[in-house]
This record gives C-alpha cells, sequence and structure tokens, in this order.
C-alpha cells in the first residue's frame, strides 16, 4: 500500500525558483529522501557540494566534536581548526596564506578585492579583471559583474566596472584586452555552470605565460572544479601551472558553509580592515573543512576519482551513441552529456518524477545535462544512474 503524499506549505518560504512539492528530509551516500518515503539517486549533490555525500560519518563527527567544545570565538582570535586547516590547504598547494569564508561568492569577492589592493600598490592603480563569456563566479554585485552568463549586465544594472570578457580557450581573445589598467585573469578550469567546458592544456599553459609576460595575476576560481572533483586535490594541478591566487568553496565544507581564498606571499596584501566577516574560520566549519581534505588525500582516493570519471564518461559516451546524441565533455566527476536538442529541462523533470526511484540530475543549458555525483559514489550507482538515464532517453529522444 502506499504512502499518502503529505500537503506542504511554503507560503512563507520567499519564492526565488520553481521547487517541487516534495520536502527533502534524510540522505546517506548518494541517496535522498523525501518526506512521502521516495528515494531519489543523487548525481546533484547540492551543485557539487556534497563531495562525500550525504551523511559522511568524518564529517558528522568532526562537526559534533567541535561544537561540544568552541563554535565561534570571534574571527579576533585564532582557534585551532582554522589554523590546521591553512596548513592543511597550503602543505598541499602552491599557496602561502588563506583567508576562509562562508561563501564561493564570498570567496570570489575577497580574490577580486585582494587583485585590486595588489594593483594599489604594485601596478599604479590597475583594476580591471579579465573574466570569460559563460563564466560564473557568483550572486554578489561584482562577481555578478566578473560573471559571463547571459543577460547578467541588466539583472541589477548597473554592472560593476571593470570586468572585460574574453572567449575560453582563446588566447588572442585574452591579448586584445589586456591594457596597463589590467591587474589580473580569473579563471574558471572547468566552466560548470557554461555547460562544463575545461580549459585546455594548452590554453592555460599560454595564459599563465602571458599573465607572468605582463605582471597580471592569475585567479583560479576552483569553486565548483576544486576539492578533487576533477580528480586531482585542485584543478590547477591537471595543468602544470601555478596560479597566484585560489577561490575555493562547495566541496571544500562537504556540505556546511566554508569556503577559501587563498594566495601565494607575493600577493597576499591585505592589511588590518580590508577584509573580515563575523564567522569566518569559525571553528565548527573548520574543523568539517579538516575532516573533508583529510578524507580527499587518503590513500588511493583521488585515483579512485579519476577512475569513476573515466567509468561515467564511458557510460555517457555509449548512451550518446545509442541515442544519436552529441557526445559528452569535462573532467573527473565533473562531465555532461550534449543532447543535441533542447530536452534538457524535461529529463530533468522526467528523472525527478521517476518512480519508484527519483534520479536528481541538472541541465545548465537546455542541451546538455551536467553530473555532479559524490566523490565516493560507487561504480554501481553510476551504472544505475546511466541505466535510469537510458530508459528516460527512450522516452524523450
Amino acid at each position: 500500500m502506499n504512502k499518502p503524499i503529505q500537503a506542504i506549505d511554503t507560503h512563507s518560504v520567499m519564492f526565488i525558483t520553481p521547487r517541487p512539492d516534495v520536502i527533502m528530509v534524510e540522505g546517506k551516500g548518494s541517496w535522498l529522501v523525501d518526506n512521502n518515503g521516495k528515494r531519489y539517486l543523487d548525481f546533484l549533490q547540492g551543485w557539487a557540494v556534497n563531495c562525500l555525500g550525504h551523511g559522511n560519518p568524518g564529517m558528522i563527527e568532526a562537526l559534533n566534536a567541535q561544537a561540544k567544545k568552541l563554535i565561534n570565538p570571534s574571527p579576533a582570535f585564532y582557534n585551532e581548526p582554522m589554523i590546521g586547516l591553512s596548513n592543511l590547504l597550503t602543505t598541499n598547494s602552491c599557496f602561502n596564506k588563506v583567508f576562509f569564508a562562508n561563501s564561493g561568492a564570498e570567496a570570489n569577492e575577497g580574490a577580486i578585492k585582494l587583485a585590486r589592493k595588489w594593483g594599489q600598490l604594485n601596478k599604479s592603480g590597475a583594476f580591471e579583471i579579465i573574466t570569460f563569456d559563460h563564466s560564473f563566479h557568483g550572486r554578489t554585485l561584482a562577481t555578478m559583474s566578473a560573471s559571463g552568463k547571459p543577460n547578467w549586465d541588466t539583472m541589477f544594472a548597473p554592472q560593476v566596472a571593470g570586468f572585460p570578457k574574453a572567449d575560453l580557450n582563446d588566447l588572442e581573445s585574452v591579448k586584445k584586452l589586456v591594457t596597463d589598467k589590467t591587474v589580473a585573469v580569473m579563471i574558471e578550469p572547468v566552466q560548470g555552470e557554461g555547460g562544463v567546458i575545461p580549459a585546455t592544456q594548452e590554453f592555460m599553459r599560454e595564459l599563465r605565460k602571458l599573465t607572468k609576460e605582463n605582471n597580471i595575476l592569475l585567479i583560479c576560481d576552483e569553486v565548483q572544479a576544486g576539492c578533487g572533483r576533477t580528480g586531482t586535490l585542485f584543478a590547477y594541478q591537471h595543468y602544470g601551472i601555478k596560479p597566484d591566487i585560489m577561490t575555493l568553496g562547495k566541496g571544500i565544507g562537504g556540505g556546511v558553509p566554508l569556503a577559501a581564498l587563498l594566495a601565494t606571499d607575493a600577493v597576499a596584501c591585505f592589511v588590518p580592515g580590508d577584509q573580515g566577516g563575523t564567522y569566518n574560520g569559525n571553528p565548527l566549519m573548520t574543523a568539517v573543512g579538516i575532516s573533508v581534505i583529510e578524507q580527499l588525500l587518503a590513500p588511493g582516493f583521488l585515483d579512485s576519482v579519476k577512475a569513476k570519471g573515466e567509468l561515467l564518461k564511458l557510460e555517457l559516451l555509449e548512451l550518446s551513441a545509442e541515442f544519436g546524441l552529441e557526445g559528452e565533455r569535462g573532467e573527473g566527476l565533473l562531465r555532461a552529456l550534449m543532447l543535441g536538442n533542447d530536452i534538457g529541462g524535461k529529463l530533468v523533470e522526467l528523472a525527478r518524477e521517476r518512480s519508484p526511484e527519483g534520479l536528481l540530475i541538472n541541465s545548465p543549458r537546455p542541451n546538455l545535462l551536467r553530473f555532479m555525483p559524490a566523490l565516493n559514489v560507487s561504480d554501481d550507482e553510476i551504472l544505475q544512474m546511466c541505466g535510469m538515464l537510458r530508459e528516460l532517453l527512450k522516452e524523450v529522444a
């Protein structure tokens, strides 16, 4: 006998996006459960946030243990997890200094401020940051202005000035924008919201060379692509380059609000009063961040992400060939299936409504699907997802 569907009253929740009439109440690993007891195979994971899936024991243990000791002494003081996570990040990257924030947008806002401050001190007030069409850097006014998302230039006009747009993987388009006002180039190693478009090896290396030759900073926005998502701890490590600034969010907290701005000693030029934040670096969130990074660094973990990414790639290519689609692209466990037609939204809806078990996927553009599973997703769950998707494609494609 089926459970009765519970009615929900959401009148007090501000409307910002259409949501289905279900409430997610529980999660474990790659699965979510709603208020009616229906299970969903989750290949969204909070938009690449839950890098270790739902209900990760190590994260829960860290959260519980730290909550009993100290939650927030104020950012006016050091705390042990703040220092521990800073050391963990710098030891395993090319950076020397870390500022913690609460969201990727906040980390990117900090990166913009840091680059402009460096420009004031080192480049006669240079302030322009070259970004890229179809990029996504956040939802503050400055990070929306930095983003190359279509129609965002008029949504909350006027924009913050100083973000000329180049074309990803086109070095000449970057060169044309370089002036004496240019202080930095800001790039996502994989454009997630733009449709899972990776920067090429050659482009990233030539971009790093160009920025060095012109005394311009290179900022890697790894909010979506960082923290193991592409199969290396940080996405820039794929390219054999060293950026000057990197931002992290989403995966670094595994589901709790945590982000980070990292910089080399040569660039870390904030002075008291330049940057802050009431909750930034609080021990409750940074304790969880330590658990996340330690699990990502466990022997064999990142190799398993690469292997699972390859499995997902092969399965998506098989679906593409079977249904006459346009292939797949991505890095690690951040991948997209190109559909060839604008059926993405329909597939997302049918996948969620599928019975008896739903599937959670995403269509950032109407002609493709994006997959962001937990990094510890099982091979069987990847095969199960592709089996579910095969059923849906038979219906729609």
